[in-house]
């Protein structure tokens, strides 16, 4: 039988190859000139194994897409059933598993929500929050974060760093404004120099390598907004889904946005979905003309038992009381290896099990991560402060896996250290 993880090609080098001349040349090539010459084959639980062989613990998660782990067994079988039954259904109709789903979101997240639109990924979930906080205040000005990320579609990508939007002409036009994260003062300014509909920020931002809000900074730029009449739109597709100890990350805050976008997890890497949640302001559209935002694929009705299993599993007594002992477990451990490693390890930026690791060079994660790389170990470095390991560990780890983890990491800074 043939290999299904080669899908035809006769190895990996084949793989490479034809990857490199019919699909993204440079990505291909990015990754071998770096020495993670990755091919994912098999992957179970937190490991993947490249085609080669090579077995590496997960613990980049691709944003927090397999927060509960590849190929989770439950949200397989949440998958299969639905395909018993249903196909993606159609957008225009209503729908019991849609609704009980857009029920389930809001009764755990709570007040101010009241309704949800769906998306298939966690940019088209942006766009549409821009929209909706456009029509709601008919304004167009939106301010966002320096560095941010918030995905490469067309409002998305926009609100984010030049990197991602100057290639393809988006680069901030005169509505789109950005500020430096945890800058009041110029948060301030940028509100009252005009009428904005939205703040936009990610309560970590994560493609920065995880900057934690200061102490009353996002507080204070709720309050900001309500002075204002703006609203607050909080990008939860990389904080979100428990991994700060908290279903959303801004509500260990004790901050309440108009909108909040969840996406990557949600969909538990099994089925693309996100979700909008929004405030019956946020949501007036939906009162007015319920065609004037469609998708056809979004809140597909398989992909709603999908993010139904993934709600379940990630918010069950069990998993709640694992995150949180795997959070004391990292904090510690991470501090000792600090202690050990100082003048190279110089930083933890954690929130839960949101956390980014800061070296002593410019891009001093990229040595960390290709060491990490040789022992078993995939964590990715930060594309926009490359200083930051990003290190995200999933909800389901075992404390020995942990422990196996630190080990590596310990292993593997000692080992990049060029002190």
């Amino acid at each position: 039988m043939a290999d299904p993880y080669l899908a035809g090609f006769g190895n990996k080098a084949d793989v490479l190859a034809a990857s490199e001349e019919f699909w993204n040349p440079h990505k291909t090539r990015f990754w071998q000139d770096v020495d993670v010459p990755l091919v994912i084959g098999r992957r179970e639980g937190y490991v993947l194994t490249d085609l080669d062989g090579h077995e590496l613990i997960d613990v980049h998660l691709n944003g927090g897409t397999y927060n509960l782990g590849h190929r989770n067994p439950d949200l397989i079988a949440a998958l299969t059933e639905g395909l018993k039954y249903f196909d993606i259904g159609n957008h225009h109709f209503p729908s019991p598993s849609r609704t009980a789903l857009a029920m389930k979101l809001l009764q755990l997240s709570g007040k101010p929500f009241e309704r949800v639109a769906y998306a298939t990924s966690g940019s088209e979930a942006i766009d549409l929050a821009i929209k909706s906080a456009r029509y709601a205040t008919k304004r167009r000005r939106i301010i966002s974060i320096s560095k941010a990320y918030h995905g490469h579609t067309g409002l998305a990508v926009a609100t984010g760093d030049e990197r991602f939007s100057k290639l393809f002409l988006a680069d901030r036009p005169e509505e789109f404004v950005q500020v430096p994260f945890n800058d009041r003062d110029a948060m301030y300014a940028a509100l009252t120099a005009e009428p904005a509909a939205a703040v936009i920020m990610e309560t970590i931002p994560a493609t920065y390598g995880f900057p934690l809000p200061a102490p009353g900074y996002l507080a204070e730029i709720r309050r900001m907004c309500d002075e204002t009449g703006t609203l607050y739109i909080a990008d939860e597709v990389q904080t979100g889904l428990m991994r700060s100890g908290a279903l959303w990350a801004i509500s260990r805050q004790d901050v309440r946005p108009d909108l909040l976008v969840t996406s990557k997890g949600l969909g538990g890497g099994i089925y693309p979905f996100g979700a909008l949640l929004m405030t019956k302001q946020a949501s007036g559209w939906l009162e007015e003309d319920g065609f004037a935002h469609m998708s056809t694929f979004s809140g597909s009705e398989v992909g709603c038992h999908v993010a139904s299993a993934v709600l379940d599993l990630t918010t069950s007594a069990e998993t709640v009381a694992n995150v949180h002992a795997i959070i004391a477990q990292f904090a510690a451990g991470l501090a000792e290896i600090r202690k050990r490693q100082s003048d190279w390890f110089v930083g933890i930026r954690q929130e839960g099990l949101i956390i980014g690791l800061e070296f002593a060079a410019a891009e001093g994660a990229k040595p960390v991560m290709r060491e990490l790389y040789k022992r078993g170990v995939w964590a990715i470095f930060s594309t926009l402060d490359p200083r930051v390991l990003q290190f995200k560990p999933g909800l389901l780890l075992q404390s020995g896996q942990v422990d196996d983890i630190l080990q590596r990491l310990d292993d593997a800074i000692a080992a990049s250290s060029p002190f």
